[in-house]
């Protein structure tokens, strides 16, 4: 189990290992989206790069990049992560819309 902390909401939720963190989000009411994301988001399939979360602390407890967020995220720093492709394993504190 792993808390995930929304810093900019303030919000604090449990998530068991391996939660899809975009599904949490969802789950939580924590809006991931920047405006035109809301609108052009592909479902967190990881066709469309619009659930870019900033990770603060615990980034070592989370799953790896995938080939999907290396191709949109090459030229973002290294604790940017898809949401939707991020597994949740531990304690972890996350920025939405950076």
């Amino acid at each position: 189990m792993g808390n995930i902390k929304f810093v900019k909401e303030n919000k604090e939720v449990v998530a068991a290992d391996g939660a899809n963190l975009r599904l949490k989000a969802m789950q939580n009411s924590i809006d991931i989206y920047k405006f035109i994301g809301k609108m052009t988001n592909c479902g967190g399939g990881g066709n469309c790069g619009t659930c870019i979360v900033e990770i603060v602390e615990g980034i070592e407890n989370l799953s790896p990049r995938t080939d999907v967020e290396n191709k949109f995220l090459k030229k973002k720093p290294e604790n940017y992560r898809l949401a939707c492709q991020t597994l949740v394993n531990g304690p972890v504190s996350v920025v939405t819309k950076p």
